[in-house]
């Protein structure tokens, strides 16, 4: 094995062992939210911008996923926009967080969580602003280290972990490259995703567990690639028609 993967292996294994031990409060905490929500028959939506929005598609449809998460999909700031360049001008553009926000059927009592890694571009920012002024429970998953020494894009001079409810930091390295190659000056390889799944899909399993406590039986996805997946699929989504909104 190259030297360099090798480091990258040990230090998402180093980044796993911080957010173990000091997220873990976090991370019920948003359980909890979220699982209070679902049972006072709420809804929970995700978001994120460019590869922030990796997170969102990652809780959506898919085998052991929770069916009332819905993304918050955005053609203008997602990945197979073209210039791609221009997902960067978009998140950047005051106003836009709150447009989105606005066509989105999410409501007071619902919970929202936004995933940015640095935790500086107006859309995340605003996008927590305005849900929290609707009543809507907010919860950041950055990069504290990265968001605390970058300066503010949004007009509110705020960071996405100064507009939450709840902050989960990822515990990554300012600005998420990690691994330094003798000869190159821009370090390889980002940790924001693959640890970010981790947290997330954490917060998905606390979720189910405290409602199964409750003696709510959440409504979790099969493979839609097992025999009678698709049917034990439809039947959810026919039951829970008016709290998923990612079927129309």
């Amino acid at each position: 094995m190259s030297q360099y993967v090798g480091f990258y292996f040990n230090h998402i294994k180093e980044i796993i062992e911080k957010v173990q031990k000091t997220q873990m409060e976090k991370i019920s905490e948003a359980a909890d939210t979220m699982a209070e929500a679902i049972e006072q028959g709420n809804s929970i939506f995700v978001f994120g911008a460019s590869h922030a929005g990796i997170l969102a598609e990652e809780l959506t449809y898919r085998t052991g996923g929770l069916a009332l998460v819905n993304p918050i999909f955005n053609s203008a700031i997602m990945l197979n926009t073209r210039p791609i360049v221009m997902t960067s001008a978009m998140e950047r553009l005051d106003g836009y967080g709150k447009i989105i926000l606005e066509g989105t059927p999410i409501k007071k009592g619902d919970v929202l969580l936004i995933h940015s890694v640095s935790g500086r571009n107006s859309i995340a920012v605003e996008m927590a602003l305005e849900a929290r002024k609707k009543g809507i429970k907010v919860i950041a998953l950055t990069n504290l280290n990265y968001s605390r020494n970058v300066s503010p894009r949004h007009g509110s001079g705020k960071k996405l972990y100064e507009a939450a409810d709840i902050v989960i930091d990822n515990n990554g390295d300012f600005e998420d490259s990690c691994v330094e190659l003798e000869g190159l000056d821009q370090r390889v390889a980002p940790t924001s995703t693959v640890i970010g799944a981790l947290i997330v899909n954490s917060i998905i399993i606390h979720v189910v567990e405290k409602l199964m406590h409750k003696g709510i039986t959440p409504p979790v996805f099969h493979s839609a690639n097992v025999d009678g997946g698709d049917e034990f699929n439809n039947k959810i989504f026919e039951q829970y028609k008016e709290r998923i909104f990612y079927m129309g």
